[in-house]
């Protein structure tokens, strides 16, 4: 057993989140463990780009109220407490409604090349207003 050091909170980079989103790394690939983890949290309309992963994505919801949303335009929300499973690489973005702040739990595990994400395009605007009008049920 082994205490891990606390990381440094980072800014998610303008390549990969549109917003305000940081960053708690919590672990990644270690001691032939492949698993990563991080607690992400975006400020009120702050999302991921799309993105896939080799193995599936874990989210757990631990604030606010968000979005999960797949290229055939699925729409589930995630709010504390809620867990989301997103299959090996099926296309999806993540992140905070357009009023309400969002923090999950990222779990993601490598593949043999310990890759854990492939990042895409961002997500447009229109997309956006269309995941949350979806998520209030309009």
């Amino acid at each position: 057993m082994k205490k891990l050091p606390r990381k440094p909170t980072a800014t998610g980079p303008a390549e990969t989140f549109t917003g305000s989103v940081l960053v708690d790394g919590i672990r990644g690939p270690m001691d032939g463990s492949r698993v990563a983890m991080a607690h992400v949290h975006f400020a009120p309309g702050a999302r991921t780009y799309w993105h896939t992963h080799p193995v599936g994505q874990t989210l757990y919801g631990t604030d606010g109220i968000g979005v999960v949303v797949s290229r055939d335009g699925s729409v589930v929300t995630l709010e504390p407490g809620r867990t989301v499973w997103i299959p090996p690489h099926e296309e999806h973005w993540h992140g905070a409604l357009d009023d309400q702040l969002m923090a999950h739990i990222a779990i993601q595990e490598g593949d043999d090349t310990d890759e854990t994400v492939t990042w895409l395009d961002p997500v447009g605007d229109e997309e956006f207003a269309r995941a949350n009008e979806t998520a209030r049920g309009r």
